[in-house]
């Protein structure tokens, strides 16, 4: 043992401690960075000298640079930044829809319909008045118009959502083409045994976290150790790691499987969401993908998307569900107003054009029409109904095709004593003829020789004057179209409030106003119906609008206690403490100037013995 291997072993100190007090320096530097893992140098003695039966140290070497990570308390943070994420994007956007219905007590939809309501009891009182007739028709066009405005409030947020979708979509692979990129990066430096690829290791951390916001994921690590001498935490150690996205595989390794998003096919540009295979084959992922943002996005947007049905639109998602509810409000108000309004004598009734043919099932054809009975009735010009005829409609019944039953053409054309009175010349046909054109119009015209006489319809369950508008006060099918009459917004004049054209009848009026307090059905696009009010339905819907914006602001609530919880433990393992890193920073500096010493000592026995030998 020569006194120069004694100088360095206090080099092998000298260096030890000057790493040392590097890799704290860098643990302060870092202190406020929220992804970095605190790091810690691990030493060990060197291989000892061993000559006649003595072993002595050579020194001090060090073994490597680790981090101090726990991947469980890791996995924790990922799941629960997950679930934050999710439930922050849901508060924030039922929060905003929520403030799109507020409904106090001078505003909302639920005021304009007390008004509409409130215009037909006005009129009421006198069918004939003008100036009543002016205010309803510009209340009803208030209302209308609203629920225009909020349905269209609703799709544009809806819209939002889908072109988010798209830009997280985006962000998601492009993360995943960054990840791959780290792991081959890491696999290179750790490719030399006791190389630690740390800042590397926490860049891929928090690209992990941050793909964890985004969307819901399942990671696996190949090695996942302790080291004991060191730290009692589970890290991960290994260089295998891949990811996969509701079980498709997206970062395997040094490979990236990009997720696929699509709306080519579709018509309304609502994006669908796959994994593609090397072949091309695509496998939907659009109803299973969860957690993060993405999947606030598709619970709120909606999932199930077939091109063939709801104009490309969604059939789910809490968005589209307000949507549908909104549309079946205004079905139910057109179909109800315009059952009520077919009561109004008319010197002829026409609908819209219609989209059906002559030999469809009614029922089939429309999602609100019922088996039962509708009149007829013909009045003259005294008031008075000259001629009535009920119409039966049933399962199979059409506008014109009598294959299996009696279509409405038939039954109203048909050659019947409608009256019993042994007069084949007073009956609804001998007034008027019922037609069904091939653009899908149906009509109600009068014989040329019965001028005078005027027509109406009394429904009797079937809603079939409401659903095929034979007769209108509003026109429209849902809260996209829904509007009053253009001929009626020109003229108000023109409207009527009551049944028979009478002076002092104000039989319709008095149906509108009672139709506000009378339970009617409300179906929705699968034919499946509620019965409730007007304004309860409403009601349930800005109340469902409420409850789930209360919902979402209450699990994010919880989360965020959680993660907060989590975090807290996540920093207690990983993230800097200041005053420990600097005790550790006098505890090296310490060491160093031990270590200096010793190279100083040994610089004095050199002299010393240099001068002996002088």
């Amino acid at each position: 043992m020569s006194i120069f291997s004694t100088l360095n072993t206090g080099t092998s100190a000298l260096n030890a401690a000057q790493v040392a007090v590097a890799t704290t320096s860098q643990n302060i530097a870092n202190v406020d960075n929220a992804y970095y893992t605190r790091q810690r140098v691990t030493l060990s003695a060197s291989d000892a000298l061993n000559t006649k039966g003595v072993s002595i140290g050579t020194g001090v070497t060090v073994t490597s640079i680790v981090r101090i990570h726990d991947e469980f308390v890791f996995s924790k943070l990922r799941t629960s930044s997950t679930s934050l994420a999710y439930d922050s994007y849901s508060k924030q956007v039922l929060e905003e829809v929520a403030q799109k219905f507020p409904d106090l007590d001078d505003s909302g939809i639920s005021q304009n319909l007390a008004d509409y309501f409130a215009a037909w009891n006005d009129l009421s009182t006198n069918a004939s008045e003008g100036s009543q007739k002016i205010a309803l028709v510009q209340l009803a066009s208030t209302l209308t118009s609203n629920i225009q405005s909020s349905k269209e409030s609703l799709r544009s947020l809806q819209d939002t959502l889908n072109s988010q979708l798209k830009t997280s979509i985006d962000e998601i692979n492009s993360i995943g083409q960054q990840m791959a990129d780290l792991n081959k990066q890491i696999n290179m430096v750790e490719a030399e045994e006791g190389n630690h690829a740390n800042d590397l290791r926490d860049q891929r951390d928090q690209l992990e976290l941050t793909l964890a916001n985004l969307i819901g994921v399942s990671v696996s690590k190949g090695n996942v150790t302790s080291d004991t001498t060191l730290d009692l935490n589970m890290t991960d150690s290994g260089t295998t790691y891949n990811i996969n996205i509701a079980g498709a595989s997206f970062v395997e390794g040094t490979t990236f499987n990009p997720i696929v998003i699509d709306n080519t096919e579709n018509k309304s540009s609502s994006y669908s969401i796959y994994t593609e295979l090397e072949d091309g084959t695509r496998y939907n992922l659009t109803e299973v993908l969860d957690g993060g943002k993405v999947g606030a996005i598709l619970d709120l947007r909606g999932r199930v998307i077939d091109s063939s049905e709801n104009g490309g639109y969604p059939q789910d998602g809490k968005i589209q569900t307000y949507i549908d509810n909104l549309d079946t409000l205004a079905q139910t108000l057109i179909t109800e107003t315009n059952n009520i309004y077919a009561q109004s004598a008319q010197e002829s009734m026409q609908s819209p054009l219609l989209d059906l043919k002559s030999n469809t099932s009614l029922k089939n054809a429309y999602n609100n029409i019922e088996n039962g009975t509708f009149d007829v009735i013909v009045y003259n010009s005294s008031g008075e109904a000259v001629a009535r005829k009920t119409i039966t409609l049933n399962n199979s019944t059409t506008m014109g095709d009598d294959t299996f039953s009696d279509s409405i053409l038939t039954q109203i054309n048909s050659n019947k004593d409608d009256n019993g009175d042994n007069n084949g010349l007073n009956d609804v046909d001998d007034y008027f003829i019922a037609t069904f054109s091939d653009d899908g119009t149906f009509s109600l015209t009068p014989k040329g020789y019965n001028t005078g006489y005027t027509i109406a319809i009394e429904d009797n369950g079937t809603n079939f004057p409401g659903a095929v508008g034979v007769s209108q006060f509003f026109t429209g099918t849902n809260a996209s179209d829904i509007s009053v009459v253009t001929q009626y917004k020109k003229d108000p004049s023109l409207m009527q409030g009551y049944s028979a054209p009478v002076d002092g009848n104000n039989k319709v009026a008095n149906a509108m106003v009672q139709m506000q307090y009378s339970t009617l059905g409300f179906y929705s696009k699968t034919g499946s119906s509620v019965q409730d009010t007007i304004e309860g339905f409403y009601s349930s819907l800005t109340t469902k609008i409420g409850s789930d914006a209360s919902t979402a602001n209450g699990n994010y609530d919880t989360n965020d206690a959680l993660y907060s919880s989590v975090y807290t433990q996540y920093q207690s393992v990983s993230g800097v403490n200041k005053d420990e890193e600097l005790a550790n920073l006098i505890k090296y500096q310490s060491s160093y100037s031990a270590a200096a010493k010793i190279i100083t000592t040994i610089d004095q026995m050199l002299e010393t013995l240099l001068g002996i030998k002088s």
